[in-house]
């Protein structure tokens, strides 16, 4: 297992630690549903230096990774950003990627334990062009603020003369102390978000979530040397506002109530994107060519996808959560599985993502759930999950 590098200062704050994907996590701090209420009351900070992340530098890194995504790339400013999915040439994910536009290179943030298979997959194409990929989480970490005080939180370091206003907007500075540090405009799942139509799309490219009330998050890349530092800054000036260090445990519970799906357990390489509920966000079908587009397109113009990715209000007496692979019936018919589930503190409620076959994944419509220790009632529901 991959040791976070701020191992040591976590273990101070009481960390409870875990793994996911072969990296080491803090699952909570003590209190998860307390970190839960940061994240939505206030602000939470997050360790997520575990997160594969690379650059693609040279020349020809925006023609070349507009080629190989399902976003525009190409037209994408420095300060400028997007979601996209990297997919086969028969439309199948093999993963999703944050990307930021820098002033010299692409970042690309995504999941962990995935960064020798999407470095290897973006490498398989480059014959003559001016492109190389490196890996940049041996260099700088991952530090998260999510919540409605998270500009606040990010303001108090008294280090940027400028917050990036719009989703995936991102700036650089320099300080002598610390080096170069860059600041992502990214509302990750800890907030109540929306998702921009696709028809709308082309009119601002950087704007592929937008925030909605008083939901916000920012992302920190940072040196590792300085990664320390300024974890203990963001944690002290979060619990000035009322927030705190958060973990993975009230993570995960918000990012499901938020409705988004995390690659490696709402989708995987079984999935085509448009399965997913992450098409308005993650496809341009006007862009042009890039692996899997004529797949993916041709399903978009004249065909359906068999499941779609749903919500589910699951029964409040459940004794155990379902499983991942958990199975959902309609009328007697195995028609859909459970992908994730939590007991939601927001709604004192079980719910689930899952996918459900299209003939019965319609709002409203009332499923069985079949589990290791019984039956019960699943309900569809509109995402994100509302009170």
């Amino acid at each position: 297992m991959n040791p976070l590098s701020l191992h040591e200062l976590h273990h101070g704050l009481h960390a409870n630690f875990s793994e996911l994907n072969g990296a080491e996590i803090v699952a909570d701090y003590g209190d998860a549903l307390a970190e839960h209420s940061a994240l939505r009351e206030s602000a939470g900070v997050i360790d997520l230096s575990f997160r594969s992340c690379i650059c693609l530098v040279g020349a020809d890194r925006a023609r070349y990774l507009h080629g190989q995504v399902t976003n525009e790339v190409k037209k994408l400013r420095a300060g400028e950003g997007c979601y996209s999915a990297l997919t086969t040439n028969k439309g199948k994910m093999e993963s999703d990627l944050n990307i930021f536009c820098l002033a010299d290179e692409l970042l690309l943030d995504f999941e962990p334990g995935l960064t020798e298979k999407v470095s290897q997959r973006l490498g398989k194409f480059i014959v003559a062009d001016d492109v190389q990929i490196v890996d940049a989480a041996p260099h700088y970490g991952l530090l998260s603020v999510q919540g409605p005080k998270a500009e606040m939180v990010v303001r108090a370091l008294e280090l940027f003369s400028e917050i990036p206003a719009q989703q995936f907007g991102s700036i650089k500075i320099s300080d002598a102390t610390l080096g170069e540090i860059y600041l992502m405009n990214h509302a990750r799942p800890a907030g109540s978000a929306g998702f921009q139509p696709a028809s709308s799309r082309g009119k601002n490219i950087a704007a592929c979530r937008q925030d909605v009330g008083a939901s916000a998050g920012f992302d920190l890349f940072i040196p590792i040397n300085s990664l320390g530092a300024v974890a203990d800054k963001l944690i002290a000036a979060a619990k000035q506002t009322g927030g705190r260090a958060v973990g993975w445990t009230a993570f995960e519970i918000a990012r499901i109530e938020a409705g988004i799906p995390r690659f490696g357990a709402d989708m995987d390489e079984t999935n085509i994107p448009l399965e997913c509920d992450i098409e308005s966000r993650a496809i341009v079908y006007d862009k042009g060519c890039y692996i899997g587009q004529e797949v993916i397109n041709r399903i978009h113009s004249v065909g359906h996808v068999n499941k779609e990715l749903r919500g589910l209000r699951l029964t409040d007496d459940l004794k155990t959560l379902p499983l991942r692979g958990d199975k959902l019936f309609h009328a007697g018919k195995e028609i859909g599985f459970v992908t994730s589930a939590v007991k939601s503190p927001m709604l004192n409620a079980n719910i689930a993502l899952g996918y459900v076959r299209r003939e019965a994944n319609q709002i409203g419509s009332e499923l069985v759930l079949k589990t290791a220790t019984g039956e019960s009632s699943a309900k569809i529901v509109e995402l994100p999950f509302a009170k």
